[in-house]
């Protein structure tokens, strides 16, 4: 009798212990639900700094020479909506007839139809001057709020040290699989997170799917090896700033024009401003120095570009 009592209290002991684990959400998505309130805290943390900002963009043929590069210098300034950028330097250049010419002014236009002009002034706006994002960094790309991340499926790939610290590597893919199913969401890639911060200390994103047949065919318009990666610095109580963002992909539109395009944004010399709110954490942060812009050199891709 003492026996078959013994058995049932085993099993109810494992029964019990199962449905506990069961009830409890799997560990990637409560390092996702904490990293989704981080990035909400640290975005408007980050309204304490003023800060300055380069970013270069630039546009290359096939055979790798340069057709346009810009480069803007900027001084970022929090204001309780939004942040302000003023332009403090600004230097471009674009290549006819076998020579660099330089230019001193954003939006420049050496031809009527000068498709590189338009488009790296689109460029820079679009990727790395979103209006709702604090750094203006477009938040489009990195699915790390609660409200992107709904989009996506998120895997723990395991635990490693990157840089000195001891973060988690994360998969994620969108939860869709038709462009219909996931608009709005298109990206995969791999995030590390601080495992003690839980905040994203590198972020790699890349389409998940290649653009519709259609829009190749009737537009002759495609994007290839499009992706970004965005990596995270801490300054401060709960403050973290993405430091260096930046990406690569090639472009062919409207069936003659093909550009390999990337793009390059650096974020340093950060400066603590006065602010009339302050959100306070209990575990102070040490602080780091920023990452150091990789340079993006000129990369031969396989279409042969005139």
């Amino acid at each position: 009798m003492r026996f078959h009592l013994n058995i049932l209290a085993c099993a109810t002991l494992l029964f019990s212990s199962s449905l506990s684990m069961a009830s409890e959400k799997p560990l990637v998505e409560q390092i996702m639900e904490k990293v989704a309130a981080n990035q909400d805290r640290a975005e408007q943390m980050r309204r304490e700094f003023v800060y300055r900002q380069s970013v270069i963009i630039r546009f290359t043929r096939g055979n790798g020479r340069l057709a346009r590069e810009e480069l803007r210098e900027l001084q970022v300034t929090p204001t309780p909506e939004q942040t302000e950028k003023t332009l403090i330097r600004f230097l471009g250049k674009y290549e006819k007839d076998g020579r660099l010419l330089e230019y001193a002014e954003p939006r420049f236009r050496h031809k009527e139809l000068d498709l590189d002009g338009e488009l790296i002034s689109e460029f820079a706006e679009e990727f790395t001057n979103d209006k709702q994002s604090r750094d203006g960094i477009a938040r489009d790309f990195f699915p790390l709020t609660s409200q992107k991340q709904s989009k996506y499926r998120f895997n723990l790939k395991g635990e490693e040290v990157h840089r000195g610290r001891s973060v988690y590597r994360i998969g994620f893919e969108p939860r869709g699989k038709t462009w219909e199913e996931i608009e709005g969401a298109p990206w995969s890639g791999e995030l590390l997170v601080d495992r003690i911060e839980h905040q994203p200390v590198l972020v790699t994103t890349r389409l998940a799917k290649d653009f519709p047949l259609a829009v190749k065919v009737l537009l002759g318009t495609d994007v290839q090896r499009l992706g970004f990666k965005v990596a995270y610095e801490k300054f401060g109580e709960g403050i973290w700033f993405p430091v260096s963002y930046g990406g690569e992909f090639k472009l062919k539109a409207v069936f003659f024009y093909k550009r390999n395009i990337a793009i390059a944004l650096n974020n340093g010399d950060f400066q603590r401003t006065a602010v009339s709110a302050r959100l306070v954490f209990d575990d102070l942060l040490e602080i780091s120095q920023p990452l150091p812009l990789p340079e993006i050199p000129p990369r031969v891709l396989q279409a042969d570009i005139p």
